[in-house]
């Protein structure tokens, strides 16, 4: 089988699989963890994936950040690297927070003045222009996501891949979190690729919702979350939204347990 990672002029996907296979290892030992995905994500969407565990999520994740190549089909990413931010901030405890924020800007040659006004656009992006000079563990675990956050964006990429960014967050954290994440979205017109395992999270934030089968992945279903923004996760109309996913999701599960 071949694989390809692609930048395919003329595109109109920010993202774009076709076909995207995954396998690990060889012979009998093979694992068969996507199968035949093919996928479009418009410029400006906010789609959440979501599945049982061990669907290959994170796994397209990877593919699509090029942390890893596919068994076989293609990736068109158009002109754009993404940025990818996981479950951990995975900062480093001994620099501030200008410091990790400035680590991609560095990598970006940006000159010095240039990465002092960017650093400081970016703490007020995510409201923490006060906390410039803290170390990670001076933080709550929600400030140190922001941080990540806003070192992600330091990329300057219109891509975001997000793997469960809030999952080890309480409730109320990752409520205030969902707002500031839908407000960056919106200002900067951003495309968002989100996996959670939490179907009430993908109803509030996504534009749309992507089913994964149980391993093999493969997408079964999908729907539009024509709820108007701004949205409460606690509202009727998303938890109508988070029964119908949730029930397709156990129905999955129920059929791959059989």
């Amino acid at each position: 089988m071949t694989s390809t990672r692609t930048a395919p002029r003329g595109a109109t996907g920010a993202v774009a699989l076709h076909g995207v296979t995954k396998v690990y290892g060889q012979g009998e030992h093979a694992v068969l963890a996507l199968d035949g995905v093919s996928l479009d994500v418009a410029p400006g969407e906010f789609v959440c994936l979501v599945g049982a565990s061990g669907c290959g999520k994170s796994t397209l994740l990877n593919l699509v950040a090029g942390l890893d190549r596919p068994t076989g089909g293609r990736i068109g990413l158009g002109e754009a690297h993404p940025g990818l931010m996981f479950q951990e901030p995975a900062l480093f405890p001994w620099l501030t927070v200008e410091a990790n924020v400035e680590v991609p800007l560095k990598l970006r040659g940006l000159p010095r003045d240039e990465r002092k006004a960017r650093i400081a656009e970016l703490l007020r992006t995510v409201h923490l222009a006060d906390f410039g000079r803290r170390r990670p563990h001076q933080l709550s675990g929600g400030m140190r996501q922001r941080v990540a956050l806003a070192r992600t964006l330091a990329l300057d990429t219109p891509v975001l891949l997000m793997d469960e960014p809030f999952g080890a967050l309480d409730a109320m954290t990752r409520d205030i979190l969902h707002d500031e994440l839908e407000r960056i979205w919106s200002e900067r017109r951003l495309t968002v690729l989100f996996v959670t395992h939490n179907v009430r999270e993908a109803a509030r934030l996504a534009d749309r919702i992507v089913l994964l089968s149980s391993r093999p992945g493969r997408i079964i279903w999908s729907t539009r979350v024509e709820v108007p923004r701004p949205r409460r996760i606690d509202s009727p109309e998303i938890a109508t939204i988070a029964a119908e996913v949730t029930d397709r999701l156990r129905t999955e599960v129920g059929r791959h347990g059989q």
